[in-house]
């Protein structure tokens, strides 16, 4: 027994090694989805551990899983899936910390029969789920049957990143008349995500394409393969085009009025994203030119004094992309005094940057004016302070389409701690 027990009082040690870093980055605290250890059915085998392709989000303690660095999941499933005795499931948000979510069945479709939300918008934002999301909508809706008026089309589907796309492929695959609208292009949000950002996926299957198997990819090299699909497929997605507003018809289906036409469908796939309105910070100046949301091309602001604000991944990954251009002065105003729940490998290039003083942080400070070539913050003592300026980048998340969904009839719920 003496081996088992220097083994376990070594794992032990490790795993509060773990939790100690966990703590000190703000990872202890979950994000949207999470998982949970019942620890009354967990046998401690540790499937999960070895699944989990973020690592270290979930740990052995006293012979039983328990979620460490929870903030860290980005809801890929695996553990609950490779669990045998039903131990672990996902849940959105926490006891404390609730999450808005559209109220959905397990077919994706909403509170109004005939009106689906996939992907993002629906709490799953990795690009396996959302393809997976995509192809079960698909196949629930061609099941259904039934008939649809000659001149109506089976589906409208609402968004073409991940989540729609996979939807419009299916959709051709089955046969369905259909029609794809985009307000920006192929790809969705995903577009603007910075030059070069690593995206995660996992293989997925691609309906008259073939199969994608890139766990780690660049957005740039994504687009072209999303771009590549559609060509190849023939498939049709109306790009530059936004919905105005979907109203149901007196004999069923619905009206779509977009920004340049009007369609008529039985059914509508919302596949639009969380992200697609940027948070604003509701200060005096925000409305200048100056203001950005998102970040595309980085070499477009060499030399010029940048303020990104906010302190998450996509935060980080802007400042980072400034800061290898040449000239560019970048610094970061967040309202904390540390970098909390982002990734392992945008932490380590933040810190170098900062290090190498490519990059400064306004710790506790909050942006409270912009002007034309100054902004002006407040630090956590209350001093008001100014910093030479060219250009705000707010990277403060987006916010749920509420108004949008509430329009349509749909019903939104706030997860505390809810299972998916």
């Amino acid at each position: 027994m003496l081996p088992f027990y220097l083994a376990q009082r070594r794992a032990d040690r490790r795993l509060e090694r773990e939790a100690a870093r966990a703590r000190e980055k703000g990872l202890h605290e979950p994000g949207t989805i999470h998982p949970v250890v019942d620890t009354e059915l967990c046998i401690g085998i540790g499937n999960c551990l070895r699944v989990c392709p973020e690592g270290e989000v979930i740990g052995m303690r006293d012979g039983q899983a328990c979620a460490i660095a929870p903030a860290k999941c980005i809801g890929h499933g695996l553990c609950e899936r490779a669990c045998p005795v039903d131990a672990i499931r996902l849940v959105f948000g926490t006891a404390e910390r609730g999450v808005e979510l559209p109220r959905i069945t397990e077919r994706f479709e909403t509170n109004v029969p005939g009106i689906y939300v996939i992907g993002e918008l629906g709490g799953m934002g990795l690009i396996r789920n959302a393809f997976e999301q995509g192809r079960q909508c698909v196949d629930a809706i061609h099941r259904a049957g039934g008939r649809t008026a000659p001149d109506m089309l089976d589906v409208v589907i609402v968004g073409c990143g991940p989540a729609g796309l996979s939807a419009s492929l299916n959709c051709l695959h089955r046969g369905l008349r259909f029609a794809t609208i985009e307000r920006e292009d192929v790809g969705g949000t995903v577009r603007h995500y910075p030059r070069k950002k690593l995206v995660m996926t996992q293989p997925v299957r691609i309906p008259g394409y073939g199969r994608m198997s890139a766990r780690e990819i660049q957005k740039e090299d994504l687009i072209g393969i999303w771009e590549d699909v559609v060509r190849k497929t023939g498939l049709e997605v109306r790009t530059g085009e936004a919905v105005d507003r979907i109203d149901p018809l007196s004999g069923g289906g619905f009206e779509v009025t977009s920004s340049r036409e009007v369609y008529r469908a039985r059914r509508v796939i919302l596949a639009i994203g969380r992200r697609g309105v940027p948070r604003k910070l509701g200060v005096p100046g925000e409305d200048r030119a100056k203001v950005i949301y998102s970040l595309r091309e980085p070499e477009a602001f060499r030399e010029d004094r940048v303020l990104v604000v906010g302190g998450g991944d996509s935060a980080v990954e802007a400042a980072t992309a400034l800061a290898e251009q040449p000239g560019t002065d970048v610094t970061i105003s967040y309202r904390r005094n540390a970098f909390s729940r982002i990734k392992e490998g945008n932490r380590d290039r933040i810190e170098r940057a900062i290090a190498q003083r490519r990059t400064q942080v306004l710790w506790s400070t909050n942006l409270v004016a912009i002007e034309d070539d100054h902004v002006r913050y407040r630090t956590s003592e209350g001093e008001v302070r100014e910093l030479a300026n060219d250009v705000v980048a707010v990277f403060a998340g987006g916010e749920l389409p509420t108004k949008f969904l509430r329009n349509c009839g749909i019903e939104i719920d706030t997860k505390f701690g809810d299972p998916l």
